[in-house]
């Protein structure tokens, strides 16, 4: 049965942000809400929850894991960008967008891309999300909650809590945080692919 917090969306109290940190330090697999909808989340080191989340929601190894970070110094320690990708990304974050970059060897393999060595990272405007970053010292591995056969991801924490008891750690609710997912660009290759329209305006990339 998951763990269930219940955490305030503009004033996370830092207990409880504590003890859902505690969690992911012992491999837990949560769900949690951010700026764009709710997603699975986990510690980069955690050795299961790669395998836990392509089971979950039926992906293969293409999948490309996101890293959620605090801000661009984060981010910096885990992929590799030029000048016009650090501005870019400068630009749009925090906000609802994943970019996919080259992979740093800080990034787990588990968590790469395994032909292409590139990873998501975004960084969430959403301020439970950020305490949970800080306080965990790393970015949180994360997949969007989106589960097989769905159209939408789930954006209730009760409702995530029936659905998911049995198979995640601990489920953050924070009241509704909408049912769009982030707009995905591929800057992989040396310019922007839109590979995703969500939340985030696509516009500044095309």
């Amino acid at each position: 049965m998951a763990r269930y917090f219940d955490i305030h969306p503009k004033n996370p109290q830092p207990r409880l942000i504590s003890q859902v940190v505690a969690m992911l330090r012992k491999d837990a697999l949560i769900a949690y809400p951010t700026d764009s909808c709710y997603a699975l989340g986990a510690a980069l080191g955690n050795p299961t929850a790669a395998d836990r989340i392509r089971r979950l929601r039926s992906l293969d190894d293409s999948h490309h894991f996101t890293l959620v970070c605090s801000d661009l110094v984060q981010v910096g320690q885990f992929v590799r960008m030029d000048n016009a990708m650090f501005r870019a990304v400068k630009s749009a974050t925090p906000g609802a967008y994943t970019f996919i970059l080259p992979a740093t060897k800080e990034v787990p393999r588990r968590t790469a891309h395994p032909k292409k060595k590139t990873v998501g990272v975004r960084i969430p405007d959403h301020p439970l999300v950020q305490a949970l970053v800080h306080e965990l010292g790393e970015p949180l591995m994360s997949s969007t909650l989106l589960l097989p056969g769905e159209e939408t991801p789930l954006t209730q924490g009760w409702q995530v809590k029936e659905e998911l008891d049995a198979l995640v750690d601990a489920v953050v609710d924070s009241g509704d945080c909408g049912v769009e997912p982030t707009t995905v660009v591929d800057w992989s290759e040396g310019a922007p692919v839109i590979v995703r329209v969500g939340a985030g305006d696509p516009s500044r990339f095309e």
